[in-house]
């Protein structure tokens, strides 16, 4: 038996207005273009309860009791990764029987839905640590304190990049049409690297990296573009230079560069990329240059 589908709640209103300023059930059926059992079943329920919004309690039961609940909960809460079919085995075998749809829709009901895990950087306990001495030590720095920094980052640009749409609507049959299909080749069909710095007051330089960077590349892209780029931000003299720990920014020559030009340079934890808030600038650098669709590397 087909479903039919429930009228807004606004639509129900306004069917309870009509009857209210004295229209029978023929004309404000005819006006909305309702079936008359429908504007009668909406008044009636108004009648009895005054509202036409949905009461509680509707909808089919669970089956589950509250005890076999709260073993599910508390499984699902223990272990994330728990599948619904092996919460139904140890339901079987706790004496307790529930389909998979049912358990899935009584963990919906307490508010757990399953989800793609999110990636990030693999942490060992000294990663944790360093992450929160980094939080410990900054957790009392004003406003004024992290405008003076300068966030700095490198970023790859693909030219088929992760940036393309990843949906399409098509029927049965047709998934090989060319409008249909995301375009790959190798190694993402060429990229750039592009080094760029940013504080509270705007973006700095933005620049590209000539082949695989390092040290020495570093060295001469920091000469070229930090500078300039804290004249551009008016940052003054006592500014913050923040780079992360990569083994090109922590290399022995690269510390002693930094070391002859006196920057005051930021503390900072390993693995932690997306502490960064210019990652939200690449994001939107990439969906710029994605959605330009550009057919090669230049």
């Amino acid at each position: 038996m087909a479903t039919t589908k429930e009228l807004p709640q606004k639509l129900r209103e306004e069917i309870i207005s009509s009857h209210l300023k004295g229209l029978g059930y023929k004309k404000i059926s005819k006006r909305f273009n309702i079936p008359r059992d429908t504007i009668g079943s909406i008044i009636r329920k108004f009648k009895t309860y005054g509202t036409a919004a949905n009461l509680p309690g509707r909808g089919r039961k669970l089956t589950i009791s509250s005890r076999a609940l709260s073993n599910l909960v508390r499984t699902a809460k223990k272990n994330p990764r728990v599948t619904a079919r092996q919460l139904q085995d140890d339901m079987m075998k706790a004496g307790t029987s529930a389909s998979v749809a049912t358990i899935r829709r009584a963990l919906n009901n307490q508010g757990l839905h399953g989800q793609t895990p999110r990636r990030t950087p693999l942490l060992t306990s000294r990663n944790i640590r360093s992450r929160l001495e980094y939080a410990r030590r900054n957790l009392d720095k004003t406003t004024e304190f992290w405008e003076t920094v300068l966030w700095t980052d490198e970023t790859k640009l693909e030219l088929f990049g992760h940036m393309d749409q990843r949906y399409v609507w098509r029927a049965k049959g047709q998934a090989y049409e060319q409008k249909n299909t995301i375009p790959t080749v190798k190694h993402g069909g060429g990229s750039i690297m592009m080094w760029s710095c940013f504080s509270a007051a705007g973006t700095g330089n933005l620049d590209c990296v000539p082949g695989i960077m390092d040290p020495q590349k570093y060295q001469v892209i920091l000469k070229k573009n930090v500078m300039p780029s804290v004249d551009k931000l008016n940052l003054g003299d006592h500014w913050i230079f923040q780079q992360d720990n990569d083994p090109k920014h922590t290399s022995k020559s690269t510390k002693a560069w930094l070391g002859k030009r006196c920057w005051s340079v930021l503390e900072w934890p390993s693995q932690s990329p997306h502490l960064n808030p210019i990652e939200n600038l690449w994001w939107d650098l990439k969906k710029a240059v994605a959605a330009r669709k550009p057919s090669n590397i230049t």
